[in-house]
C-alpha cells in the first residue's frame, strides 16, 4: 500500500517534470535528436577501431557492442531517474534541500522527483538499435535465459550509476569544491565499461568489479551470454545481481550525510 502511493507521487513529480519541460517541445526533440548523434558517433568509433584491429584481446565487435548497448542504457536509465542527484550541488547552493528537509516524504523519493531528464530518451534508442545489430552480428542463439541476463544487466548497471550519483550528491553535504572526481566514476566507468573489462590491466579490472561493480555488468555476464563460461555458467548469469547490492550501501552513506547537514546558510 505504502509503496503503492510512494510510486504514485514519484510519477506525479516526473509528470510535471515532462509537462513543463514540453512548454518548449523543439527544444526538448532538439536534445533527444542530439543526445542520440552523440552516442551515435560513440559507437561509430568504436567500430573503426575494430574494422583496423579485428579483435581486441579475443573480443570481437558484436560482443563489445553488447557491453556498449548494455552501459550505454543503463547510463541513460539512471540520469533520467536519478538526475536529481547528479545536479544535487544546485539544490545545496540554493536552499532547496532545506524545504525538502521540512516535507512529509523521503529525501530520496524528492530528489529523484526534482529532475527527470526524458532528452536521454535519444540515448536509449541508440542502445536499442546497438543491441539490435550485436545480436545480427554474433552467431549465437539468444534463447529466454540470455535475454533474462541482458535485462539483469540493464538493472544492475541502473541501479550501479544511481548508486554513483548519490554518493556523489552525498559529498555536497561536505563540500561544493572539488565535485569533479565524481565524473572519473560516472562518465569514466561509463566509458571504460563499454569494452569488457578484461582488456585492461588486471588492477583496473579488479578495482571496477570488486569497489565498483561495473564487472558484475559487463566481463562475467558477457561470459555466460557468448558461451565463454565454461563451468558455473548460471552462476555467471546471475552476477548481475551483486551489482544492484551496490546501491544499499550508497543510501547508507546517503543517510549519515543527511544526518550532518547544517543547512546551505543561505
Amino acid at each position: 500500500m505504502l509503496k503503492g502511493r510512494l510510486k504514485m507521487i514519484y510519477f506525479k513529480y516526473v509528470r510535471m517534470v515532462v509537462r513543463s519541460l514540453f512548454q518548449y517541445r523543439l527544444s526538448v526533440w532538439m536534445t533527444i535528436i542530439a543526445q542520440f548523434f552523440a552516442t551515435f558517433f560513440m559507437f561509430f568509433g568504436m567500430v573503426l577501431l575494430f574494422q583496423r584491429f579485428g579483435t581486441i584481446a579475443g573480443w570481437t565487435l558484436g560482443e563489445a557492442s553488447i557491453c556498449f548497448a548494455v552501459i550505454l542504457t543503463s547510463f541513460a536509465l539512471s540520469e533520467c531517474f536519478a538526475r536529481g542527484f547528479d545536479v544535487f550541488r544546485r539544490y545545496v547552493i540554493g536552499g532547496d534541500f532545506d524545504r525538502i528537509l521540512l516535507r512529509p516524504r523521503g529525501t530520496i523519493l524528492q530528489v529523484m522527483g526534482l529532475n527527470f531528464e526524458i532528452s536521454r530518451l535519444g540515448r536509449l534508442i541508440q542502445s536499442f538499435v546497438v543491441l539490435g545489430l550485436a545480436v545480427s552480428w554474433l552467431n549465437i542463439g539468444f534463447d529466454v535465459m540470455k535475454i533474462i541476463t541482458v535485462v539483469f544487466m540493464v538493472i544492475s548497471g541502473t541501479a550501479i550509476f544511481t548508486g554513483i550519483f548519490i554518493l556523489g550528491a552525498t559529498v555536497c553535504f561536505f563540500t561544493l569544491e572539488g565535485l569533479e572526481i565524481v565524473n572519473v566514476f560516472t562518465d569514466g566507468g561509463r566509458e571504460i565499461a563499454q569494452y569488457p573489462l578484461s582488456i585492461y590491466n588486471k588492477w583496473v579490472a579488479r578495482f571496477f568489479t570488486f569497489i565498483i561493480p561495473f564487472g558484475c555488468i559487463n566481463y562475467l555476464p558477457l561470459m555466460y551470454i557468448t558461451g565463454r563460461a565454461e563451468t558455473n555458467a548460471l552462476l555467471y548469469m546471475f552476477t548481475p545481481l551483486f551489482g544492484i547490492v551496490f546501491v544499499v550501501p550508497c543510501l547508507l552513506v546517503w543517510r549519515f550525510g543527511v544526518r550532518h547537514y547544517l543547512s546551505s546558510g543561505s
